[in-house]
């Protein structure tokens, strides 16, 4: 544990239990190689080269076969850690991990695996920004299209309105929170078996306000297979810089 009175040290965590079935791969969609290396491989390389992490903690599946293959992954300061069934099952588990050896208030910062085109930059002026914040915040994009919402039928999807897309953002990561109040607030969750999609939904839910951070719309998450295209794109522009 760290001396609480000592500047907060910053980690991270990458929650890659998932499968990522709407990819349609062979295999999780973490692995899948994108401009010769696979799509966790970049994601690592972003935060390493951010230099500010004490450790990456990787959460995978008990059954993960592909990781301990990934040569290039072996010089970055990566700790693994079993993850669940669910992203925040994944999160906690990774929290327990940091509680053995990190201060209560030290910051994590919580990135999807499958978001390997996040700027260094939009990473650093996070952290920059936030620093000091009682809460901390996330990664955001501001909603620029017309917003529709539909009808829970599946099969004709039709139109119920039109959502007022003033001050609707999107939610990206990293998102940045201190250790010991993002773990009460994921446990209260899983407490009264809310399913949380993101660590700041878990946040809201003990009545404390993220700020948001507008990022860089490159920050795309790989979710279907024309994503993969656009991410090579991305990264092919970036190794360019």
């Amino acid at each position: 544990m760290n001396d609480s009175t000592s500047t907060p040290k910053i980690w991270a965590i990458i929650p890659a239990a998932g499968i990522g079935s709407r990819v349609g791969a062979a295999m999780p969609k973490q692995y899948i190689r994108v401009n010769e290396r696979s799509v966790i491989e970049h994601t690592l390389d972003k935060l390493a080269a951010c230099k500010v992490f004490n450790k990456i903690i990787v959460a995978l599946s008990a059954d993960d076969e592909y990781f301990i293959n990934l040569s290039t992954v072996k010089g970055h300061p990566i700790q693994i850690v079993e993850g669940g069934a669910e992203r925040s099952d994944s999160v906690l588990s990774a929290l327990e991990y940091l509680k053995t050896i990190a201060d209560e208030n030290d910051w994590v910062l919580v990135h999807d695996a499958a978001r390997p085109c996040v700027p260094v930059d939009d990473v650093m002026r996070l952290i920059a920004k936030l620093k000091t914040h009682e809460v901390g915040g996330i990664l955001g994009l501001p909603v620029r299209d017309t917003m529709k919402r539909v009808s829970s039928n599946k099969s004709s999807q039709e139109i119920q309105l039109t959502e007022n897309r003033e001050n609707l953002w999107h939610a990206l990561t990293p998102q940045m929170f201190r250790i010991g109040m993002l773990h009460k607030a994921l446990i209260e969750c899983q407490n009264k078996k809310m399913v949380v999609t993101d660590e700041a939904s878990a946040i809201e839910q003990i009545g404390l306000k993220p700020v948001m951070v507008e990022g860089h719309s490159c920050n795309i998450k790989i979710t279907q297979p024309d994503d993969l295209q656009l991410a090579a794109f991305y990264l092919g522009q970036q190794e360019l810089t």
